[in-house]
């Protein structure tokens, strides 16, 4: 199976990105827009995971999502990947967020599963332009996110997706990690 470990966006985070992207959407309909419950800040991505790979997998996530603290983020800026991609940024706690997807390569590495060797760079993708879009639709999309700020959140857990490929893909949670101590009170930190 395919699969990502990721953040999923909350419903008032994913709104108010949504009304900031309105105007651009409608001026821009040749993009493909994730829909909202899509939408997710990726950890690390896995390659093929078999069955014996997955359950070493959830425990070593159990684990990391464990030794992280709660972390505060916020959706900021934006720019693109090439001309193919457009991105939302995050400003907040980002070393303890590269931490968490460190320790969520690290348990994939360890449970056997093949991952890819690039450095983390935490985003959010909302728009893709298919092959036959001209590659300034992404770039004007992403110009029209340097100056966004959306609202603060807590990341409490992050899960475990199924990624199922076809015209529509389907993300299917397979498990969630709570972030923090085990008894469900999370350890205090400074924004």
């Amino acid at each position: 199976m395919r699969a990502f470990v990721a953040i999923g966006l909350p419903p008032q985070v994913s709104d108010d990105l949504d009304t900031s992207l309105a105007p651009v959407t409608a001026r821009l309909p040749g993009l493909r827009w994730p829909v909202p419950e899509r939408r997710h800040l990726t950890l690390v991505f896995l390659r093929q995971v078999t069955e014996r790979q997955r359950l070493e997998l959830e425990e070593r996530l159990r684990r990391a999502a464990v030794r992280t603290p709660v972390l505060s983020l916020r959706l900021a800026g934006g720019g693109p990947f090439g001309r193919r991609v457009a991105w939302v940024g995050l400003t907040g706690d980002r070393a303890a967020l590269r931490r968490l997807a460190e320790r969520a390569v690290a348990a994939a590495r360890r449970a056997g599963i093949d991952v890819e060797n690039r450095p983390y760079r935490p985003h959010v993708s909302v728009a893709r332009a298919p092959g036959t879009v001209d590659g300034e639709d992404v770039v004007g999309a992403a110009s029209a996110l340097t100056g966004y700020s959306g609202p603060l959140w807590r990341v409490t857990s992050i899960d475990l997706v199924r990624s199922i490929q076809g015209p529509r893909p389907v993300h299917e949670v397979l498990r969630t990690f709570p972030l923090g101590e085990p008894t469900g009170t999370a350890p205090s930190y400074q924004a």
